[in-house]
């Protein structure tokens, strides 16, 4: 896993290229937020086990349709699992275009109409 570059560079330019997006530290990680109130990803280095993944808002029926498809790269996250968020590890080869549309779905799940009206028209 040594080999996998640091995916926090790649995950931050993703999420900061959404209207109104923020980060800051929350809980002692890196998290997003849609103007500096609702998170939508939030980053998660070996805070709760040994690897290294984010934490997003999802769809409905996202998270078990992911997990149950690829467990080696989606998790129920603790804490915000049981409000349907999705575990994704980042310490694997990862999919960058793939990852970009979880947290776009992501953004769109916490943002106001309006943003997601803007997102849209961009």
């Amino acid at each position: 896993m040594t080999d996998i570059p640091d995916p926090l560079p790649a995950l931050r330019e993703i999420c900061l290229a959404f209207p109104e997006a923020t980060e800051r530290l929350s809980h002692g990680e890196p998290t997003w937020f849609v103007r500096e109130k609702k998170t939508f990803v939030t980053y998660a280095n070996n805070h709760h086990d040994d690897r290294v993944a984010f934490w997003c808002a999802a769809p409905p029926g996202t998270q078990e349709e992911l997990v149950a498809e690829d467990p080696e790269r989606y998790f129920r996250p603790p804490y915000v699992g049981h409000r349907g968020w999705l575990g994704v590890y980042v310490d694997v080869e990862v999919d960058w275009a793939e990852i970009a549309e979880i947290v776009d779905q992501a953004y769109r799940m916490v943002a106001p109409k309006r943003l997601v009206a803007e997102l849209d028209a961009g």
